[in-house]
């Protein structure tokens, strides 16, 4: 007897593929005609030591690994991150505490899913509800938007509107209908920062209309020249309660340390509690010998100076470079280049064929506009993660074909 045919939920096959996927695709059968090793510029993965302090903590905790870690996180590492928030953002004493505030994350890319289910409702005025996103924008946005049951809404992010989406060109019947927003501050891939008059714009918008303003703040560690601010510093500022607003914060860029899978989401504590509620049933215990590291990281600012400084050099190299090419332009934080070379995915395909160098086409992570443009289309995103001298090379490489 033949099978019966198998039913699957019909919104993951709307979901765009992942960027990397489409990547592989492009560059499927291509073989480098240059003798000189590949630089993979293309994946945002830091290639820096992490700190000797992660391993030591590590190691200190490891009679625990036995033990079932709690789902919201330890009290050590929640007040760690409440902690380090009130201080990095000035935020007034008791604003962010441990219990109310902070929820622990298996990495923000769960938390940041996790939070359209937990939050989107099944309707907004009478119709399906409304998600707004930037575009470009990161793929965990788009996909946790429609598997909650959202409309995805791309808000261009362009030069045009300094790389971050224009507030005030946003209709009142969209967000009317809306249910959350996602931000994300120093912005992947442009590197923009939203100043605090942006973010409390947001915040009004969020709580006018009834949606959920969440900001993805993972880079807000690297930057330029000025410490980025926040979005509960902007809460602050106006009223001093977190209501509608989560942040979300990384130790992968902070402290290279991608593979511990820890980071953690603060604010609003109706949403933190919703969040928790989800990850009781869909969530990842992080293990307590991790969370002690991350406490540990969190504690101290001496390996993040010293990381933001390499970081700094290798923005240096790539001026030197690239000035008045591809419309080169030094961002403000992030590790990312976005540069304009009028085609992203011909140029990906030549400097793999000829210079073996990876790039990600801007196109995949941009989704197209009604008129069939994609903003994405002219750009070439590369990630500063190496050490000057690779960093230097890839550039070379790319000076000389393109």
């Amino acid at each position: 007897m033949p099978p019966m045919n198998l039913e699957t939920d019909s919104r993951l096959d709307s979901v765009a593929a992942n960027p990397f996927a489409c990547l592989a695709t492009l560059l499927a059968g291509v073989t480098p005609k240059t003798n000189e090793p590949p630089i993979i510029m293309s994946v945002g993965e830091p290639q820096h030591a992490p700190p000797a302090l992660l391993a030591e903590t590590l190691a200190a905790h490891a009679d625990l690994w036995n033990r079932y870690p709690p789902m919201a996180g330890t009290l050590e590492v929640r007040a760690a991150a409440a902690q380090w928030l009130t201080n990095r953002y000035h935020l007034p004493p008791g604003l962010v505490t441990a219990e109310r505030h902070v929820l622990v994350l298996a990495g923000t890319k769960e938390g940041l899913y996790l939070a359209a289910t937990a939050i989107v409702p099944e309707r907004k005025g009478g119709a399906r509800p409304l998600v707004l996103l930037p575009n470009p924008y990161y793929l965990v946005y788009f996909g946790a938007s429609v598997m909650a049951g959202g409309e995805p809404v791309f808000l261009d992010a362009s030069a045009a509107s300094g790389f971050l989406p224009d507030l005030e060109a946003i209709p009142a019947d969209i967000l009317a209908r809306t249910a959350l927003f996602y931000l994300c501050s120093p912005s992947n891939p442009q590197g923009a920062v939203a100043d605090l008059s942006y973010l409390e714009r947001a915040i009004g918008l969020a709580r006018r209309h009834g949606f959920a303003l969440i900001v993805d703040e993972c880079y807000a560690e690297i930057y330029d020249r000025k410490a980025p601010p926040g979005a509960l510093e902007a809460c602050a500022g106006v009223g001093n309660d977190l209501d509608n607003v989560l942040v979300f914060h990384s130790l992968s860029k902070r402290s290279s340390a991608a593979g511990l899978r820890c980071g953690f989401v603060a604010g609003d504590p109706r949403l933190i509690a919703r969040i928790l509620h989800l990850r009781d049933y869909a969530g990842s215990q992080v293990p307590l010998p991790v969370q002690a590291a991350a406490a540990a990281l969190w504690r101290d600012e001496a390996h993040v100076e010293a990381n933001r400084a390499r970081y700094r050099r290798k923005f240096d190299v790539a001026q030197s470079l690239l000035a008045g090419r591809f419309g080169f332009y030094r961002p403000e934080g992030g590790f990312f280049l976005w540069l304009d070379v009028d085609d992203g995915e011909a140029a990906a395909r030549r400097l793999w064929r000829e210079g073996g160098l990876r790039t990600l086409p801007g196109a995949y992570i941009a989704q197209n506009r009604r008129d069939g443009t994609n903003p994405g289309k002219p750009y070439l995103r590369l990630a500063l993660v190496h050490d000057d001298q690779v960093i230097e090379a890839g550039l070379q490489r790319m000076k000389a074909i393109l």
